[in-house]
């Protein structure tokens, strides 16, 4: 009989193994056993594509990029909201084992240039604009030599995968050395029926002169047709699953982002084993809520459905409730994706009760702490009965830990479940590292073949993030019980001193979270001359709830938390500073409250 552990370490083993193919390799096989099953439903743009068809323009993508001189390990970004584009080049540049270099679209110019000479980005896709950010010209104050460049023209006599097959030569700028092509393209582009060559658009029919510089989305198309499938074949079949593919950038409280790097086997099997534990299939339709550019998006939606042949949907280029709902609806999806302020954006909306959700089956919740009320409200007025928990970070590909359906209601609302097959897990004493012994808090970490390559050319950095042994140290606080489910009471950097006292804001948003008028809570800590900080919380009502009191609040707490728990300060706010993928910024919000105190 195996002794019981006594410290928090758990290895979780599988009965499938890791796949050992490339992003390309496994696709091709899905687009050959589902040539017909639609593959992506994108509402906004009014498109619909079958797996061949997607496969179809992925190739003529790939193409393009080679014809333009990219190849393996070159950096090519992405600078756009969600759409079909978007799915089109993060296959494209797997088929030619480029790395996808993902730009969040809310970046503003000193951003979206750090990213770019970090990255050192050697090809950079962008849409014109989205509301009113007009991305045109931005790059276009950030690279004055676009508006004094000719647009760049193809010729068709010769393809070389070393040189790029354009008779003008690329782009120069001393600021941005890297970058050589900037290819634009317009997501209300319409192919034709045969979906090969491009119609007529409005930015196709634009004068070549209203966008010098830019390459557009038509003429890499034109670029590629001398390229064969064999060529690309070719290419394809020489890359390796540990080879770099993805670049992307963890949004930091302080300071720049880093540029996490991961590859093949990071992202494929991350999505492939996440699938899995939903329990999905070619039969599924996700909705997807959340940004592409971010893990959740790329790998958890867009990954997850190309890895078993299911259809994505989806619903708006940005999160938009009713949207989200109404894809749901008309599309009868299966599963939906979001991070918790999302769900709540969704079940809060007037008209909620008009929309049929009862197609609903899955998905996963993630990228915040997941209140327990919150999730059993998505489970019964969602008609989502199987939604999970999931808890991850970018630099492990990104999911860790997901709840599993057949887990009891207790341990589905009160952990993040058990970390995915093939992963390690262990919590550890922050100061000594040790791990520590079962249900003692300390900083989780993981180990597996999840765990990034590194941060891009950030030797010291990377070092920082995964010890000598190939633990990554997670900044989040947690427990492990005897079965090996964890539990996370909060962030390192998020938790409160006070008096000597450690605090985990989570324990107190879930309490709080759980009175009938509140729709939405905030715990932070700001700081206290005796007690060197005070627990503050920010807090939005449900919609014409008004006459909560900072009192009614501490009354509500009394006796169900310890004392020095009770948020001393109370805030009754109509929103929240948010990221743009939902997530709730707390170090605003405490220099907001700091600011204001003063």
């Amino acid at each position: 009989m195996a002794t019981p552990p006594s410290k928090s370490y758990f290895h979780r083993g599988g009965e499938q193994p890791l796949m050992g193919a490339t992003i390309p390799q496994h696709f091709a096989e899905i687009a050959t056993r589902f040539p017909d099953h639609e593959a992506v439903v994108s509402l906004p743009q009014q498109r619909r594509l079958s797996y061949r068809q997607l496969a179809a323009e992925v190739d003529q993508v790939a193409k393009g990029l080679l014809a333009f001189g990219f190849g393996k390990g070159d950096r090519v970004g992405i600078w756009s909201t969600n759409n079909i584009q978007w799915l089109v080049i993060q296959m494209a540049t797997a088929r030619i084992g480029a790395i996808l270099v993902n730009i969040n679209p809310a970046y503003r110019l000193r951003e979206l240039a750090y990213a770019l000479q970090h990255s050192e980005v050697q090809g950079l896709f962008l849409i014109p604009q989205f509301r009113s950010s007009n991305y045109v010209a931005m790059l276009q104050e950030l690279i004055p030599e676009l508006k004094m460049a000719k647009q760049p023209v193809h010729k068709t006599k010769e393809y070389s995968h070393k040189k790029s097959s354009l008779k003008n030569p690329p782009l120069k700028n001393k600021e941005l050395p890297f970058l050589r092509h900037v290819i634009l393209y317009d997501p209300a582009d319409r192919p034709t029926t045969a979906g090969l060559h491009a119609a007529k658009s409005s930015l196709e029919s634009t004068t070549i002169a209203d966008y010098p510089g830019f390459t557009r989305w038509f003429d890499l198309i034109a670029a590629g047709k001398p390229i064969s499938s064999e060529q690309l074949d070719t290419i394809t079949n020489s890359l390796d699953c540990d080879d770099a593919i993805n670049i992307q950038h963890t949004s930091g409280t302080t300071g720049f982002p880093k540029a996490v790097v991961l590859s093949h086997h990071n992202i494929l099997n991350n999505a492939w084993f996440s699938a899995q534990a939903m329990h999905f299939s070619e039969a599924d339709r996700l909705a997807v809520a959340v940004p592409f550019y971010h893990c959740f998006g790329m790998v958890l939606a867009n990954l997850l459905c190309f890895s078993v042949g299911a259809c994505l949907v989806i619903p708006c280029e940005h999160f938009d409730p009713k949207a989200v709902l109404q894809a749901i609806d008309k599309e009868l999806c299966t599963a939906v994706h979001g991070v918790p302020t999302m769900f709540i954006d969704e079940l809060e909306l007037p008209e909620f009760q008009h929309f049929d959700l009862s197609s609903l089956r899955t998905g996963i919740m993630a990228g915040a702490p997941c209140p327990a009320p919150l999730m059993l409200r998505v489970m019964h007025d969602m008609h989502c009965p199987e939604i999970l928990i999931g808890y991850g970070e970018t630099e492990a590909s990104p999911l860790t830990h997901l709840t599993a359906i057949d887990d009891t209601l207790q341990r589905r609302t009160e952990t993040v479940g058990h970390n995915l097959p093939h992963q390690e897990v262990k919590i550890v004493d922050v100061q000594s590292r040790q791990t520590v012994p079962l249900c003692s808090t300390g900083e989780v970490c993981f180990r597996g073949y999840h765990i990034m390559k590194g941060y891009y050319n950030d030797a010291d950095a990377t070092a920082k993030a995964i010890d000598q042994d190939g633990w990554l140290a997670s900044g989040d606080l947690g427990t492990m019980d005897a079965n090996g489910y964890v539990h996370i009471v909060g962030r390192l950097k998020e938790m409160i001193i006070r008096g000597g006292e450690n605090i985990y804001p989570a324990e107190i948003e879930e309490l709080i979270f759980t009175h009938p008028k509140v729709a939405q809570v905030a715990i932070f800590g700001v700081p206290d001359e005796r007690l060197g900080e005070q627990v503050i919380a920010w807090i939005k009502l449900h919609e014409n709830e008004k006459d909560l009191t900072e009192k009614d609040v501490q009354e509500f707490c009394r006796d169900k938390i310890s004392h020095f728990k009770i948020p001393q300060h109370i805030k009754f706010v109509d929103e929240f500073p948010m990221t743009v993928t939902g997530k709730v910024q707390k170090f605003r919000m405490r220099e907001m409250a700091i600011k204001g105190m003063k």
